[in-house]
């Protein structure tokens, strides 16, 4: 397994980098928002990462801390949680407001992100609940740039997660004109993915 990355960002999206390292190569890197919003344009940094090997893909999950890549193995060894299904429960909550409902048993927390049901989050309510006690949380979990194009951004990152792009783009209009256009990239997708 490819534990980290070390290299400079050349491509930055809310749902992925292309991390370049010191041999030349360039890493295509799924990531989550969570970690999109820590991440400045052209920065040298090492991401860790989790390879997944599948019969018709290689696909590199990077994240910059490692409560958020433990949490992400946790979620995928969560029946009816495959990757990108982790990774938008990441995008929709912070690592703190997982294991926060983890703890609490807060299943309709759980459930608020897309494409999540009863069921599904009652296992990982179930599943995880025991596994999730011994992690602590650094203080950046709640880190948010500010960025141009929060727009363009977010419905980027909106398309690559699945979702259309004329509904992504009509729910982002709702969310900028109920809350203001002073939000961060990642608030807008939080907000957006809620209503979606």
């Amino acid at each position: 397994m490819i534990s980290y990355l070390k290299g400079k960002i050349v491509e930055k999206n809310p749902a992925y980098v292309v991390l370049e390292t010191a041999a030349g190569i360039g890493f295509y890197v799924n990531i989550s928002v969570a970690t999109y919003s820590q991440l400045k344009d052209n920065e040298e940094v090492k991401m860790l990462t989790y390879f997944i090997v599948k019969e018709d893909a290689q696909t590199l999950y990077g994240f910059l801390e490692e409560e958020e890549r433990e949490l992400f193995k946790l979620l995928i060894s969560v029946n009816g949680i495959g990757p990108n299904t982790a990774r938008l429960i990441l995008s929709s909550m912070s690592v703190g407001e997982v294991l926060n409902a983890i703890a609490t048993e807060n299943v309709k927390a759980i459930q608020s992100v897309k494409g999540i049901g009863a069921k599904t989050a009652q296992r990982v309510v179930i599943e995880l609940k025991d596994k999730t006690k011994k992690m602590e949380l650094t203080n950046s979990s709640k880190i948010s740039v500010a960025y141009n194009n929060n727009k363009y951004d977010a419905l980027t990152a909106l398309i690559a997660l699945g979702f259309p792009k004329a509904g992504a783009e009509s729910v982002l209009d709702k969310v900028i004109k109920a809350d203001g256009i002073d939000l961060t990239v990642e608030e807008l997708i939080k907000k957006s993915l809620k209503l979606l």
